[in-house]
């Protein structure tokens, strides 16, 4: 459709982009309006559960920053050392200082590109790689997105009893990180997909955006490590993939 319409007339393409504009308008007076709901649930939360409703968000949070530490410290180590076949720490770690840190306080991806192409440029990695790979990375590579994703569907679906054999599970993983490529690059972007993966498992639309005021709740947290690791892996995957070219053998 997006290619067709390249070939509709001005008045067509005038339409659509006034719709696009509407339907943006119509989102950010929702985001403007999303902490008086937020303010609202977990009001509710409270007067119903009590303060014990906190711990079960405090034990949340810790998995959710658990599995992005994981991927941080052991999964990107070792699918760096895979390609540069040396200690892949010194590299890991001036990204997550050099890139990452910028990010958690931003919590945008989309914010932190200047800061990645800087590092890169430091870094002497080719130009023409870098400014195609760091844009690029700040859109479709969301790994803390998908992280994000997949435990906020499994604890509503944990919380909800509904049994999830290991094929699901995969599936729900290869779904969450699909659907991660999509996520906007600013704050709160991955949690507007959570109902997507929540269809999953036919859990009604009422009860994901439960799930999505529960995001917003641990966000602070969440959402600055999740864009910490998205963008910090951005550039620490340029750097593999152009320093791993150039030790090849001639």
């Amino acid at each position: 459709m997006g290619i067709a319409i390249r070939h509709a007339g001005e008045t067509t393409r005038t339409v659509l982009d006034d719709l696009s504009n509407g339907v943006t308008l119509i989102v950010r007076v929702v985001i403007r309006f999303a902490p008086l709901g937020i303010f609202g649930l977990v009001a509710s939360t409270l007067a119903t559960s009590g303060f014990g409703a906190l711990l079960g968000y405090a034990h949340l949070l810790v998995v959710l920053i658990g599995c992005m530490l994981f991927v941080a410290l052991v999964v990107n180590p070792a699918i760096v050392f895979w390609k540069l076949r040396r200690n892949p720490f010194p590299l890991v770690l001036m990204c997550l200082r050099e890139s990452g840190i910028t990010a958690f306080f931003t919590r945008s991806s989309a914010a932190n590109i200047p800061v990645n192409l800087a590092l890169s440029k430091r870094l002497g990695l080719h130009e023409d790689t870098y400014s195609v790979s760091i844009p690029l990375g700040a859109t479709i590579n969301m790994a803390g997105a998908a992280i994000t994703i997949t435990v906020l569907t499994l604890a509503a679906v944990h919380t909800l009893g509904i049994a999830v054999d290991l094929p699901t599970a995969v599936l729900l993983s290869v779904v969450a990180a699909i659907c991660a490529c999509g996520a906007s690059g600013v704050a709160g972007g991955s949690l507007l997909l959570i109902p997507l993966a929540c269809s999953l498992f036919g859990i009604p639309s009422e009860i994901a955006m439960q799930v999505v005021a529960v995001g917003f709740i641990i966000g602070v947290l969440q959402d600055s490590a999740e864009t910490a690791l998205n963008s910090s892996t951005d550039v620490l995957f340029t750097a593999a993939a152009c320093l791993g070219k150039e030790e090849q053998p001639a």
